[in-house]
């Protein structure tokens, strides 16, 4: 067992190339102008520095190679930064983002191609553009593409993204479905409750388009890997199942009770709490979660393995979830 390499699937990459890219153009203003009130000016007093400080850990492949070897971490599923996603940005400017995040992030990889695979993005807003930049992503040797929990103005259940769920499960790509900015905007703008709680909360809500909608069905075999453990979803599937098996309204969409489709998706581990994950390991099953730990931010784990041997799970499941499930994703022939 311990032969299996210990993976990370929630790592990030900082890509000053498509900051520059973006530098003035109309819609960034306004787009950070809203993060800002989300967050609350008290968040991003503290924010600033915290990620300057990370810079070199999320731009120098050298030193995010020492602090993989320093966690035990073998492998890294590299995503790059949901500050990147920029999905004011019109058609033009969405195009030039997506290549230069998909190539930069591929290149930043390149330094260790046996410890660092890669994800790129995909402009949610232009459903138009989304099966072109899956296909850029792989083409670059990526593994697939990160994504948010929805777009200005569309869910992930919008039909317009048919052609793109399709395209992942064709492909075999990895959709790592990452949150950035929560829609309760300034309910959340005091005691960082716009991660906290916001993050967790859009992992739920897009989570239960995809399962409501019929996305699933539609799409059996869609490798989708849901940060964050899925926020409050798994922990809380009993209303969702209570909702589907009461209400004509609730049960229109999908064919199965939700929480069997919890086992249709991938986890990432990074919940905070062992007993959190041991119920997430119950509902989804220990080979439906991976090593997460949103390196490096503050909000992640600099001990990802120390926190899945908290929840003291047998050896099988632990050796899984450590790298056996992830290692059977990045690594299939």
């Amino acid at each position: 067992m311990t032969t299996i390499p210990t993976v990370d699937v929630h790592a990030h990459v900082l890509l000053p190339e498509v900051e520059a890219l973006v530098a003035g153009l109309p819609g960034l203003a306004e787009a950070r102008a809203l993060d800002a009130r989300r967050n609350g000016p008290a968040a991003l007093e503290v924010n600033g520095p915290m990620v300057r400080e990370r810079v070199p850990r999320m731009t120098d492949p050298r030193l995010r190679l020492a602090a993989m070897d320093a966690q035990g971490v073998d492998v890294q599923l590299v995503s790059p930064s949901p500050s990147h996603y920029h999905y004011w940005a019109d058609e033009d400017t969405a195009a030039k983002v997506y290549r230069l995040a998909n190539e930069a992030t591929a290149a930043h990889c390149s330094a260790a191609p046996d410890r660092l695979r890669g994800l790129g993005l995909v402009p949610l807003q232009h459903p138009g553009q989304a099966v072109r930049a899956l296909e850029h992503a792989l083409e670059q040797g990526l593994a697939g593409v990160e994504i948010s929990s929805h777009a200005p103005g569309r869910e992930l259940s919008d039909p317009d993204y048919e052609p793109f769920w399709s395209r992942a499960r064709e492909t075999g790509a990895l959709v790592f479905l990452h949150p950035f900015g929560c829609t309760l905007d300034e309910r959340l703008d005091r005691w960082y409750l716009s991660n906290s709680v916001g993050q967790p909360v859009e992992n739920a809500v897009a989570l239960s388009h995809l399962i409501f909608s019929g996305v699933l069905d539609r799409h059996p075999g869609l490798t989708l890997i849901a940060a964050h453990g899925g926020g409050y979803l798994p922990t809380h599937i009993g209303r969702a199942d209570h909702a589907w098996t009461t209400r004509s309204d609730a049960g229109a969409g999908c064919a199965h009770l939700p929480s069997s489709y919890l086992k249709r998706l991938y986890f990432d581990s990074l919940v905070h709490d062992p007993h959190v994950l041991r119920e997430l390991i119950r509902v989804a099953g220990a080979d439906r979660v991976l090593l997460g730990s949103d390196f490096p931010f503050d909000m992640g784990t600099g001990d990802p393995v120390g926190a899945l041997r908290a929840a003291r799970l047998a050896d099988p499941d632990f050796h899984a979830v450590r790298g056996g499930n992830a290692s059977a994703l990045l690594f299939k022939e």
